[in-house]
């Protein structure tokens, strides 16, 4: 690999993708910069092809459009070789407006002789023009679904095939996924959170249609097709098609008489601007960021839930390292977050297995080696994944979240888990025996709950949404009224119940009763449990249960910028009963080291906005993107002279604490 070239970026400006140039950091300049990676990395045009802010010449006026490309043969970059126009606006900014809009792009073409195609777009929405001349001679415009890619094949933007399907970058597939949302909120006159859900029904017949192997894609719309009401009835039809046997495979998701409620026009947009991808191979961190940020926009309820960032999570896991045969659970699962990284992370040790069993890498497996490794991963949801939560629409979408990400919905449950287990729903139990493989009868009672090998979870937690119900309450001896004794501070529990606790007080202990003897844990809890004098009872009772694995300090600005809470994520290994009858006799508990860790910088500040590296005197860096996808003939130290795509470096130290902590278990003797 080429060496790393460092570049300092000046305060206030971004580098261009494509040029390198730095330009000012605006709304507008963002969405540029989207559809400049998009342009590189899907749809493989050379960055020499591309000219940023190119001078047009129309009659007296000399305006700049945002983005030109040329043909690849072509030797001088003149008006006359323009090929295709792109115009960005930020988001304020209507298609329909009268000076910025789609007229100023249509103008634009019209001044370049051989420019055949144009699109504008402002990041919510996207106008696609090929211009033609109509009978009469005169230059006219035609809707299409997408611009074509480098290769200039018309055929695979009205029907790809399942070898033209391109992988979502960086955050394309967000961008995509939000302005497919906003058209349904804005277009069909839906609320945010049912436009969700008929959102999230297309995107499961995109899925499901890639899975169809080795059958040809159904899950598409030519732009005649959506430019024409009767075309639009047509593609609803075939796309209600496929959501029939959607609703066949994931009946626990969709009722038998669901139907997708989107009105024809809306429904063809949406599949037009969905067609293009391969839901199925992009990055799992590039789905889940762009599904978890648009389920947290729209489903985010007040019962404290504040959902995890996915770097957090991913720490989480790797320090907790679920294996492959053990039983995991997210207690309160919100969008399915900890249960797909986890997931995740055991794919991976599936798959290493997988590949030797068969003597095949996976990039050698053929449709049948790959049905079966499917098969494997829902199997292995079935049996061994398991998420709880009070709130009908998150179990939903986080069965949704497991669909899409990992082919397997798992054991998704709605209960509010702090009851008592006889107070749980049938329904609940049943389904929750079935998947344990016990008799429902066996769950009595909170002692009779310990069924888990590994827990991830967040709960919610805050003082606004106390805990009051006395048969909740009273099966936690955290919930109990503790007496510190000032001479020896030993707390000691009394038999009275104190009025009421926070919930994440109890989820901590209902957590504990989950585990199996051995079992461990990875939770977030706010710092005040860790420090406050006055819940030392809670740090007593930690220590008489569990063995304390490590505490990992998190930063104020985690939460933000939804909640400023300061919070920790303890690690905690469930003793056994025999463990705590020897520490009790002898009248000492087992003496072994803590691991500590401070994260101090966690990628993004207390606005939500992104942080990155800077150098000594506070300017933000930039080194080569090497993760851009390469282009037909290239090596990565080509790429990398050739055309210069530089991104920034994230400001997060979460992805170290995992191999520090790996060192020290080693050291530790602890085998997991």
């Amino acid at each position: 690999m080429a060496d790393t070239k460092v570049i300092v970026i000046p305060e206030g400006k971004i580098c261009d993708y494509v040029d390198g140039k730095f330009r000012n950091d605006t709304p507008e300049e963002y969405v540029r910069q989207t559809i400049e990676k998009r342009l590189v990395n899907e749809h493989k045009y050379s960055p020499k092809q591309i000219s940023i802010e190119y001078t047009l010449q129309l009659g007296s006026r000399k305006p700049r459009a945002d983005i030109v490309i040329f043909n690849k043969d072509c030797s001088e970059k003149t008006q006359e070789n323009v090929k295709l126009i792109i115009e960005c606006k930020k988001e304020a900014v209507e298609a329909r407006n009268a000076k910025e809009g789609v007229e100023q792009l249509k103008s634009y073409m019209s001044a370049c002789p051989n420019c055949e195609w144009g699109m504008w777009t402002n990041g919510k929405q996207k106008e696609v023009y090929r211009k033609f001349k109509n009978d009469k001679g005169q230059i006219d415009f035609m809707d299409y679904n997408d611009i074509p890619s480098a290769d200039g094949s018309l055929d695979d933007i009205n029907r790809p095939k399942r070898t033209s399907l391109k992988n979502a970058y960086d955050d394309n597939l967000l961008f995509v996924f939000k302005t497919c949302h906003n058209h349904i909120h804005v277009n069909d006159g839906l609320q945010k959170q049912p436009a969700f859900f008929e959102l999230l029904k297309v995107i499961f017949c995109k899925i499901e249609d890639e899975r169809n192997i080795p059958n040809p894609l159904e899950f598409y719309t030519t732009s005649e097709e959506r430019s024409n009401p009767d075309g639009q009835l047509t593609v609803k039809k075939r796309i209600s098609k496929i959501f029939e046997r959607v609703k066949k495979k994931h009946g626990k998701i969709f009722d038998s008489n669901d139907e997708i409620k989107l009105a024809p026009r809306s429904l063809a947009y949406i599949v037009s601007e969905l067609q293009k991808y391969s839901l199925l191979n992009t990055n799992i961190d590039i789905k889940g960021k762009a599904y978890e940020e648009i389920v947290g926009a729209n489903l985010r309820g007040d019962r404290g839930e504040f959902f995890t960032p996915r770097n957090v999570m991913k720490m989480v896991v790797e320090m907790i390292n679920p294996k492959m045969e053990e039983r995991i659970l997210d207690s309160s699962c919100g969008t399915g977050g900890f249960l797909v990284t986890a997931m995740t992370h055991v794919i991976g040790d599936l798959e290493i297995a997988f590949a030797e069993q068969i003597c095949s890498p996976r990039k050698d497996w053929d449709n049948d080696s790959i049905r079966t490794f499917n098969d494997r991963i829902s199997e292995m949801a079935s049996n061994y994944y398991f998420g709880f939560d009070i709130n009908p629409d998150l179990v939903k979408a986080t069965k949704m979240n497991m669909v899409m990400n990992n082919d397997g919905s798992g054991n998704i449950l709605q209960t509010n888990s702090l009851l008592p287990p006889h107070e749980w729903t049938d329904e609940f139990r049943t389904k929750l025996a079935e998947a344990l493989g016990i008799d429902k009868s066996e769950m009595r009672n909170y002692k009779t709950i310990g069924y888990f090998d590994v827990i991830v979870t967040n709960p919610p937690f805050g003082s606004k949404i106390p805990v009051k119900d006395k048969n909740i309450l009273e099966q936690f001896e955290l919930a109990h009224i503790w007496e510190n004794n000032k001479k020896t501070r030993v707390w000691t529990m009394t038999d009275r119940l104190q009025s009421s606790v926070p919930p994440e007080i109890l989820f901590i202990e209902r957590c504990t009763q989950f585990l199996t003897e051995g079992g461990r844990m990875g939770i977030v809890l706010p710092d005040s449990i860790l420090g406050s004098p006055g819940l030392g009872y809670i740090r007593e009772w930690l220590i008489k249960n569990h063995r304390i694995i490590g505490s990992v300090d998190l930063h104020v600005d985690t939460f933000q910028p939804r909640n400023g809470t300061q919070t920790s994520v303890l690690f905690l290994q469930k003793k056994t009963q025999e463990q705590k009858d020897a520490e009790e006799k002898s009248g000492t508990m087992a003496d072994y080291n803590i691991f500590m860790a401070m994260v101090e910088k966690v990628g993004h500040d207390k606005r939500g906005n992104p942080t990155f590296k800077r150098d000594k005197e506070g300017n933000e860096i930039l080194v080569p993107d090497t993760n851009s996808i390469l282009l037909d003939g290239e090596t990565e130290e080509s790429a990398v002279v050739s055309h210069e795509q530089k991104k920034k470096v994230e400001d997060d130290q979460t992805p170290d604490v995992p191999a520090i902590f790996a060192d020290w278990k080693k050291q530790e003797g602890l085998s997991w």
